[in-house]
């Protein structure tokens, strides 16, 4: 709507002398006038959308100034609709702001009174005009506000994963040959976890903490992790400590997915038959993220090279899993985990594949 069309008028009235008449009044009161003498033609002009102010009379043949009314509001609510009428009845009246009239002048009108009406219809124009813009505007910064915010808090979640990420790989790195260990880990216990139809909220967030498992590590010294041969009873009551020792590092935090990392790292080597450490927990008295990773990284642990062991390929380490070896055997793993690992083994080897080295 260009400057002119904002102080445009469409007038109404069948009557030839006060189409003009008005016509010619509201021209030298400085707006843009559009005169028409039935309201078919004048509903054509409205839906231009060009127009801010309609003035018409309600007594006119065919479609009267009520009907008109009607049409209006049929695709515009908010236009203002002045109605002229000389005979000003009560119940027409009342019908008619029913139906949406702004505003009633009475017929024959002063100049200074259909002035006085016409600025006030055009004052309400524009104060709605202002606050359906002030409503775009909003929406709209409301909307790119609330996208950066997303888009930070996306950001920070990234550069905080990445740093979880790398200060895993410190305990990694010591006794494995490379990072991508706990990568897989992550993407092993994601999977499980849809497997065993736990809520998405879990399986996200055990993707993240599992990848804290042995961060305990650290705590222990490199002339037990990178022993060549069997570790004596005391080196392997040490190796233990690694549990709690990580539980400790990861306690006390508010975050979720960092208090389920705490309970992963102490209890990742408990086992279902109640014979794993560090505290001998047995069944469901484990917590089902510990039975999770237990499993995974029983898997990945065989299938990668150790500085005591070879790595076993995918179909010799389900063998172990499921029928056992002498050292590992299927009474270790919760019946439910065991089962959903037999269902999808075919992805863990696909995961493996993928980041091996």
């Amino acid at each position: 709507m260009d400057q002119d069309e904002k102080s445009a008028i469409l007038v109404v009235d069948d009557d030839t002398f006060v189409l003009e008449s008005t016509s010619r009044l509201l021209t030298a009161f400085g707006y843009l006038v559009f005169p028409y003498g039935n309201a078919t033609d004048a509903v054509r002009k409205l839906r231009e959308n060009n127009v801010r102010v309609v003035l018409t009379d309600i007594m006119m043949p065919e479609v009267t100034g009520l009907q008109f009314l009607e049409k209006i509001r049929s695709f515009n609510s908010e236009i203002p609709v002045i109605m002229m009428t000389a005979y000003a009845e009560m119940d027409m009246t009342i019908d008619a702001i029913r139906k949406g009239a702004f505003d009633f002048i009475l017929k024959p009108f002063k100049p200074e009174s259909l002035a006085h009406s016409v600025k006030k219809a055009f004052d309400h124009s524009r104060l709605k005009e202002l606050e359906k813009n002030y409503t775009i505007t909003l929406e709209h910064t409301v909307k790119n506000r609330t996208r950066e915010l997303s888009d930070a808090l996306a950001l920070v979640k990234s550069a905080s994963n990445e740093i979880v990420e790398r200060l895993a790989g410190v305990a990694e790195f010591r006794d494995t040959e490379t990072g991508k260990h706990i990568k897989r880990i992550g993407l092993y216990s994601q999977r499980i976890s849809v497997a065993l139809n736990m809520e998405a909220k879990f399986a996200e967030e055990i993707t993240f903490a599992s990848i804290l498992h042995d961060i305990g590590k650290v705590g222990v010294s490199d002339t037990i992790l990178l022993k060549p041969g069997p570790l004596t009873p005391e080196e392997f009551d040490l190796m233990k400590t690694h549990t709690v020792i990580g539980e400790k590092m990861l306690a006390g935090s508010s975050y979720p997915g960092m208090a389920m990392a705490a309970t992963i790292a102490l209890n990742h080597h408990e086992r279902w038959d109640g014979r794993g450490y560090p505290r001998g927990l047995k069944g469901e008295g484990i917590p089902i993220e510990g039975r999770i990773v237990m499993l995974v990284d029983q898997y990945d642990a065989l299938r990668s090279k150790r500085p005591y062991k070879p790595a076993f390929d995918h179909d010799a380490t389900c063998k172990i899993i499921t029928a056992g070896d002498g050292r590992t055997s299927p009474d270790h793993f919760d019946p439910k985990v065991l089962d959903a690992f037999i269902r999808i083994a075919p992805e863990f080897d696909g995961i493996f594949e993928e980041l091996i080295g």
